[in-house]
């Protein structure tokens, strides 16, 4: 296994080095000039020459990627183009709320996914069943941001049970922090959910539909043994692996769920970063996610040998 996780760790590196080349032409060759933005509407074409000067916007891309790659090696992501701070502490500081709300939302998902998904196969073609496969169908239906929405209106602004829009941070309390971010951790996690739920519910009937399953029932076997330890245990892998793809899911629904929220996280900071032409900031924080997605596949594939001893890396 150390071999193998060595061998998946050299892997990232070309990925990584192909999502570094794909995020610099795409900000590089967007439309927009940046040192007109820094400039404002009233600066001469002398100051935004001086701009192009300070910032090396002169230079070649080539020359350019270069030495942004280099200083990417060296743990240096770059300054804002805005507030000057470096992107890596602007990334420690905005990282709290988003793996926090990451985190959370991950739990809840699996700890409602997985029993809900079990439970309509297990009553396949009956009205659990189909209340799941509705359920699913809705929340796969509603864009995440109306779900954020109704969330807020029902039991933020009618009921008051939770806050509609901010964080707390866990200097000033762990259940405040937590109970800031119970709306956006549903509203994250709704087709998460729905995801899950389907998944694991057609991979434990085809588990369920194997002779193996069949030769336990006539030896007598059933009931939670039978669907447990000899079913769901065999089913682990293909819905382990959705979880971890499903965090793509999530990186992309945080930007919209801390927007609606107004969570000041990473999703918040990139979407200013965006609007602003803040280039600096959108390469660093998306090469970022890129490593942490990759570190979450490595992971899974670790995660398989767990479920089933019979897998050689």
């Amino acid at each position: 296994m150390f071999t193998y996780t060595c061998k998946r760790l050299l892997m990232t590196i070309p990925v990584l080095l192909f999502v570094a080349v794909f995020m610099f032409g795409l900000v590089v060759f967007t439309p927009g000039d940046p040192a007109a933005v820094l400039a404002g509407e009233g600066a001469t074409a002398q100051d935004i020459a001086q701009i192009h000067a300070a910032l090396g916007l002169n230079q070649s891309v080539v020359l350019r990627f270069g030495e942004w790659l280099w200083a990417v090696l060296h743990g240096d992501l770059g300054r804002s183009m805005f507030t000057h701070i470096p992107v890596m502490q602007m990334v420690i500081r905005h990282a709290t709320p988003t793996v926090t709300l990451m985190v959370m939302t991950m739990l809840v998902s699996v700890l409602i996914a997985v029993p809900v998904g079990v439970l309509a196969a297990w009553y396949h073609n009956r009205w659990p069943d189909h209340s799941v496969m509705i359920f699913a169908v809705f929340m796969f239906s509603v864009p995440a941001f109306v779900v954020g929405y109704l969330l807020a209106w029902v039991f933020g602004l009618q009921l008051r049970w939770f806050p509609v829009q901010g964080y707390v941070p866990f200097s000033r309390g762990v259940l405040l922090s937590l109970r800031s971010l119970v709306l956006p951790a549903i509203t994250l996690g709704s087709v998460y959910v729905a995801l899950i739920a389907r998944i694991t519910r057609a991979t434990l009937l085809d588990t369920l539909r194997e002779d193996y399953i069949r030769t336990a029932r006539s030896k007598g076997v059933g009931g939670w043994s039978l669907l447990f330890h000899h079913a769901l245990k065999n089913a682990a892998n293909p819905i382990v692996t959705v979880i971890g793809l499903g965090v793509a899911l999530l990186i992309g629904g945080t930007v919209v769920t801390e927007t609606v929220f107004s969570i000041p996280g990473l999703g918040r900071m990139i979407v200013d970063a965006i609007l602003q032409h803040d280039y600096p900031v959108i390469q660093g924080t998306i090469l970022l996610f890129s490593f942490a997605y990759v570190l979450i596949n490595l992971a899974v594939d670790l995660l398989y040998r767990v479920f089933d001893p019979r897998i050689k890396y």
